[in-house]
């Protein structure tokens, strides 16, 4: 329960709602006026963490040599490889496939069962278990022009539009395309996305969207499309193989240029192997395990970058590595879920931001990047957040506005995920507000790609969040849940296609990490500094000095 002096800034809460509420009925969600496109650039320069002086710095190393990167980004790729190329027979794989899927999210699991329909062998390596990613954890919705009063061509311009359009126009048109077709695969394969009473698909509008085609499975979106591909990776065992607990450290190429395989690590066994493909996918998802700028994260447990990682240490470019998302409504309150999401679709549904006095601040569906530097500016410019027990500060989100506006139940029917997390600390949102703050949510940059998923590197490809460029330098909701899906299939169609045409192998090396660390050795860095981290760290400094074994130096080998 919320302590009593957070529920004085309650009762001021409660006093506004009227009023607010009946704003609310009379104009829809438009009872704040939305920002002008001087006044969105003037919160972001001076509020959102992107737009820090020391929020991005040039790396020194690699293809991206000179361009500026988020600078945990920047720090990571600087780094040795865990590894030395030397004590692996390349000549005797451990595993050979025709197609290697590395990582098991939504996007990895949709490349594997699309490059096996396309009758391919697919290997999927996951460092956790099938489906441990952010996708399970997603909850609001996917977005699909497939309504009447919508298009493709309208899905378009809200996806470059909410990018600042800086997206790859190509990526853009690919996902906006492929959407209806995709809403159709995953409902066929299984997915129950929520429906009206006459059958026809419930959507819903989201930050920055022009129509609404938010679809989802009341708020466990994620869960509910995730789940549902992991089924029919279990029911293909002729064509899928899969390897938990295995992280993939570096990529293989030949003297020709081409991925032709992988190293894994084995994290139970400790033990590393040699997998040989004709195709390699990356579908390793965000960085959010980074905390970039010390910030909370919704992301699970594995998101530690090591797709870029790997693909940049072979040669892959990357795009816009200079931009993060940091989701408006990350909890703050109660702090054992600080950081855990607060689905947009609670302000899709009307839930109001609100400051301590009660008063609605923005407008609530400003893309992600906005309203997040405008909760931010509220906490710090104008004092005007709340604070916590221990000394941080949020803004209220104000939920019971959901069920006064769409009628009694609409929480309990659409927003579950929601009330139950909030009622395992005796806080009931149907009755309270929550208090949110932004959280780092999602990696808006990556590998670049073409519309086909394949990098530079001929036979390495890449799917969902490691991909840069679909969405610029944001993201809208719900397109993520869809890139996972399009560019998993894309990725996974010409993988397999690239694999059935045979592919003709060179001589199998990795002098490119030779070459690599070359580079970084110019900078001083010490030795020690290795990546991928694979897991977090999050040993305390002064317990890592008394167990000087924490220290790792590489391979284990």
């Amino acid at each position: 329960m919320y302590p009593d002096y957070m529920m004085k800034s309650i009762e001021l809460v409660e006093k506004t709602r009227p009023k607010r509420l009946e704003l609310a009925k009379k104009l829809g969600k438009q009872v704040f006026p939305a920002m002008s496109e001087s006044e969105r650039q003037a919160v972001l320069d001076n509020f959102h963490p992107d737009y820090k002086k020391d929020a991005r710095r040039k790396i020194r190393v690699g293809v991206n040599k000179g361009e500026l990167l988020t600078t945990e980004v920047a720090d990571l790729l600087e780094s040795y490889s865990r590894i030395d190329p030397a004590i692996f027979d390349f000549n005797n794989p451990d595993h050979e496939t025709d197609v290697l899927v590395i990582g098991a999210g939504s996007a990895g699991m949709a490349a594997a069962i699309t490059a096996g329909i396309n009758g391919s062998n697919v290997l999927l390596a996951t460092k956790l278990r099938l489906g441990d990613s952010n996708s399970m954890m997603a909850q609001g919705g996917i977005q699909a022009a497939d309504q009447k009063d919508d298009s493709p061509i309208l899905h378009y311009l809200d996806v470059m539009g909410g990018g600042h359009f800086d997206n790859k126009p190509d990526l853009v048109k690919a996902l906006v395309n492929d959407g209806p077709v995709a809403i159709k695969w995953l409902e066929e394969l299984g997915v129950m996305f929520d429906k009206n009473q006459d059958g026809s698909m419930l959507v819903i509008a989201g930050g920055g969207t022009s129509r609404k085609r938010m679809h989802s499975t009341r708020d466990y979106t994620g869960a509910g499309i995730c789940r549902v591909l992991r089924d029919e990776v279990y029911n293909m065992p002729d064509k899928i193989k899969y390897l938990e607990f295995t992280s993939i450290i570096e990529l293989i190429l030949d003297d020709k240029g081409q991925a032709v395989g992988a190293i894994g690590y084995h994290l139970e066994t400790k033990q590393y192997m040699v997998i040989k493909a004709s195709s390699v996918i990356i579908a390793t998802g965000g960085f959010g395990r980074l905390h970039v700028r010390g910030f909370e994260t919704t992301n699970h447990y594995g998101a530690t970058a090591d797709g870029l990682v790997i693909a940049y240490r072979a040669g892959a470019n990357l795009l816009f590595m200079d931009s993060v998302q940091y989701h408006p409504t990350g909890a703050v309150f109660p702090e054992q879920i600080l950081g855990f999401l607060c689905t947009e679709k609670i302000r899709s549904m009307g839930a109001q931001p609100v400051n301590h006095d009660g008063e609605l601040f923005v407008y609530p569906l400003e893309p992600r990047d906005i309203e997040a530097a405008a909760f931010i500016r509220e906490c710090t410019e104008r004092k005007k957040g709340v604070k916590t027990p221990t000394g941080k500060v949020g803004i209220w989100l104000d939920s019971p506005l959901i069920d006064l506006i769409n009628g009694e139940g609409a929480i309990q029917k659409n927003l579950p995920a929601m009330l139950r997390q909030f009622k395992r600390f005796d806080i009931d949102i149907v009755k309270y507000p929550m208090l949110v703050y932004p959280t780092l949510h999602y990696q808006n940059g990556g590998v670049e790609v073409d519309d086909k998923g394949e990098t530079k590197i001929p036979g390495l490809y890449v799917a969902g969040e490691a991909i840069g460029g679909i969405h610029g330098r944001n993201r809208l909701m719900g397109n993520s849940q869809l890139d996972l899906i399009v560019f998993g299939r894309r990725s996974g169609f010409w993988a397999s296609e690239r694999a059935k045409k045979g592919v003709q192998f060179g001589k199998m090396n990795m002098q490119y990490v030779y070459d690599f660390e070359n580079e970084v050795a110019k900078l001083d860095i010490p030795r020690k500094k290795i990546a991928p981290i694979v897991l977090p760290d999050y040993i305390p400094d002064h317990v890592k000095f008394k167990q000087k074994t924490t220290e790792y130096f590489g391979t284990l080998i």
